[in-house]
């Protein structure tokens, strides 16, 4: 595998704050990602540390969970290396890839698009599951064996499939405000119209609401949603996972915060609590 080229680093609460590229042979082009190490890699050099891969949102990159979830504090503390890719690939000059903000660029979905043109590049969920684990653990001293996943809105909805889709790989797991239900919101039609066409059958492949219904893994569900998020009714619709996690008689835990919404300023106020829930998960 080829060396990520460095591109900035900053030190972060004794840590340090480092952002990558390099050639990515699932998405066969350029991608970024951002890695937050402890303290005590620098302290424990010989050492394995868990790893916790987040997931961001629509029209966000590798930066914005670095920048301002405030997850630094509490990944010193507790020893955990931080991963953060970019959201898709970038600057392909596929038709339509910069027309709209919840399609194309910064809106990969997670997934690994079957429908031409998409299907050469658009392959994040195989970047994030296979090519970016396996990168964490031979380019830094990540322990594969303690890795979690956690991730906002769309990136909710990916660390939640990706999660019921790769039991062996994840064992940790939680969510900020995610969409919950793909299969049936305009932004998940929209999104598994144009990467995988129009069959519907094929979708529910990737919908948290129907794989918990059959997923072979039980890690404790965190989710926090704030009950004044402007996406909550159209788009996010965490009601039909609330029922099938009960139906499914899965361990979720569904928080809905009172006035908070849609933004980083949600997720700052509650990162601690999901990261501890996370060290709880993978120190156990």
């Amino acid at each position: 595998m080829q060396t990520p080229e460095l591109i900035s680093q900053n030190k972060s609460f004794g840590g340090t704050v480092l952002f990558y590229k390099h050639f990515s042979s699932a998405c066969q082009t350029d991608m970024r990602f951002s890695v937050y190490l402890p303290p005590q890699v620098a302290s424990e050099p010989d050492k394995k540390h868990p790893v916790l891969f987040w997931l961001s949102g629509l029209t966000c990159t590798e930066e914005n969970f670095m920048a301002k979830a405030g997850a630094q504090r509490y990944a010193a503390e507790l020893g955990i290396i931080l991963i953060a890719p970019d959201t898709s690939p970038r600057g392909l000059n596929l038709p339509g890839e910069d027309e709209s903000w919840d399609f194309g660029s910064g809106a990969g979905f997670y997934i690994n698009a079957s429908k031409h043109p998409w299907s050469d590049h658009y392959r994040m969920e195989e970047y994030v599951s296979d090519e970016l684990f396996k990168l964490a653990g031979e380019q830094f001293p990540a322990d594969l064996d303690k890795a979690g996943v956690f991730g906002h809105s769309m990136g909710g909805h990916g660390a939640i499939t990706l999660a019921f889709k790769y039991p062996n790989k994840y064992k940790s797991l939680s969510a900020f405000s995610p969409i919950c239900a793909p299969t049936l919101c305009l932004w998940g039609k929209k999104a598994f119209t144009g990467y995988l066409g129009s069959d519907t059958r094929s979708w529910e492949k990737h919908d948290a609401h129907v794989l918990i219904q059959t997923t072979n893994t039980r890690l404790p569900l965190l989710i926090d949603q704030g009950s004044d998020d402007p996406f909550l009714q159209g788009q996010l619709l965490p009601e039909h996972l609330v029922k099938a996690a009960k139906d499914a008689n899965y361990p979720m835990t569904y928080r809905l915060q009172e006035g908070y919404d849609h933004s980083y300023y949600f997720i700052a106020s509650f990162m601690e609590e999901h990261m501890r829930h996370h060290a709880e998960q993978l120190m156990a």
